[in-house]
């Protein structure tokens, strides 16, 4: 069944068994969890950092930036969350679907080189201000190997 809306959580660690509808969002592990909106059942983890989606949570509503697209998963479904609202998209080509994996390498590989964070038109979102998300002081490889942990738990 498709969700149009769904509930942020936050939590230290997602469940093992996710709710539909629900957005698990742990700022200790800096990601957010949820199924697929689509109604298939997939488990969709967003990562969040400057390179990867970005998370405005206020007054107990959750926007993700930029959307979410489930390329690598059967339904290829495509959506933003605004608002606690899922707002579907239409599907990519897959040249722009590459292009997108391209230009989500390049932020990667920016941040982690340390350089400066990517530029808010090169991600096609504005960028949160810095008090509404803060950064923990921990190095990329920690949080990574923490992110994973939590993942295959």
């Amino acid at each position: 069944m498709r969700i149009d809306r769904i509930t942020p959580e936050l939590v230290e660690l997602a469940p093992r068994a996710l709710q539909p509808g629900r957005l698990y969002i742990s700022e200790k592990y800096r990601a957010a969890v949820h199924l697929c909106c689509c109604g298939c059942g997939e488990k969709v983890v967003t990562p969040l950092s400057a390179a990867e989606w970005q998370l405005k949570f206020t007054d107990g509503r959750a926007t993700l930036h930029p959307s979410i697209g489930n390329w690598s998963m059967a339904c290829q479904s495509h959506y933003f969350i605004r608002d606690n609202r899922v707002v579907w998209s239409g599907q990519l080509s897959k040249r722009q679907i590459k292009a997108v994996f391209d230009r989500d390498l390049r932020d990667l590989r920016a941040v982690h080189r340390g350089t400066e964070e990517p530029r808010a038109e090169e991600r096609s979102v504005p960028s949160p201000a810095p008090s509404e998300y803060a950064r923990p002081r921990t190095g990329w490889r920690a949080r990574l190997k923490a992110f994973w942990q939590w993942l295959t738990r």
